[in-house]
């Protein structure tokens, strides 16, 4: 509450989830279902009337769709695809940092090494030979960003995990000849999450825009499914036209998404690391 853009930003971030989530009921238009739309509607500028009565209060697209209903459905389907892809991504990850640091050794090896060699390749790269070998889907997307993510959450806890498993809890733990999986799940993980809420905030935001990304140049989500990025570049085509509107607004929800995000996820940052505290 101390600091107004954390606050500013929280308020945003829950605003945009506020209206993915209740966005069949916040949309006027179902901007995917061909029985609602309306080539009569086509590249209508914002303010316009519809043939069904209502007002495009941000324009249409070459379809007909609406691009408020589009952005409002595309909020939906993205944030979807970013937390899944982050939870999974997480579980994943922690799993193998957690192991790599408690047994050390050959599997800790092994494993950040494999982590180097993910992290070596550019993520964009990895999602795009994965997206062209899968295909396009909402389940293809998310693997394809889990594989890209998965490194940054294992080398986060890893860190974390060697710095506590030489505390003196740990150390009681093992005198008490608890399991080594109990060890590590109710004793080390809780004590490694604060890095951990604060790289999962940042790689959503990221998923975000790679799924945009994907989706942008055409091997993302399908056109029956609707995000962000499909919306873009839509109207990619139109920018010089004057038809302005059908990827500049859009365009700036998903700015706004993002930057609300990575607004909550610095102080989060801030707030979790004793050594910024203010």
């Amino acid at each position: 509450m101390r600091n107004r853009m954390a606050l500013f930003g929280l308020l945003l971030m829950l605003l945009v989830l506020f209206l993915a989530v209740f966005a069949p009921w916040i949309a006027p238009q179902n901007p995917y279902d061909l029985k609602q739309l309306s080539l009569m509607d086509a590249r209508r500028p914002p303010g316009t009337e519809s043939m069904a009565g209502f007002t495009f209060v941000l324009g249409t697209d070459a379809l007909g769709r609406d691009i408020w209903s589009g952005i409002l459905y595309g909020l939906r389907i993205s944030l979807t695809v970013a937390v899944v892809s982050a939870l999974v991504a997480l579980t994943i990850g922690s799993t193998l940092g957690l192991t790599a640091a408690w047994r050390g050794g050959r599997t800790d090896a092994l494993i950040m090494r494999i982590v180097d060699l993910q992290m070596s390749f550019p993520s964009i790269l990895v999602a795009l030979i994965l997206l062209a070998v899968l295909g396009r889907g909402v389940d293809k997307t998310i693997i394809a960003l889990v594989t890209v993510q998965w490194a940054y959450y294992a080398r986060t806890i890893r860190a974390s995990a060697m710095i506590e498993r030489e505390k003196e809890y740990i150390e009681a733990a093992s005198c008490m000849r608890l399991g080594a999986w109990r060890i590590m799940t109710r004793h080390l993980l809780p004590n490694c999450l604060p890095p951990l809420m604060v790289v999962v905030t940042v790689q959503i935001a990221h998923a975000i825009s790679l799924e945009a990304t994907l989706s942008f140049l055409g091997i993302g989500l399908p056109e029956t499914e609707p995000s962000l990025g499909l919306l873009i570049a839509s109207g990619y085509a139109h920018l010089l036209t004057g038809t302005y509107w059908i990827s500049i607004f859009p365009g700036i929800a998903l700015l706004i998404a993002i930057f609300a995000i990575n607004l909550v996820a610095d102080h989060l940052r801030d707030l979790l690391n004793p050594r910024l505290a203010r």
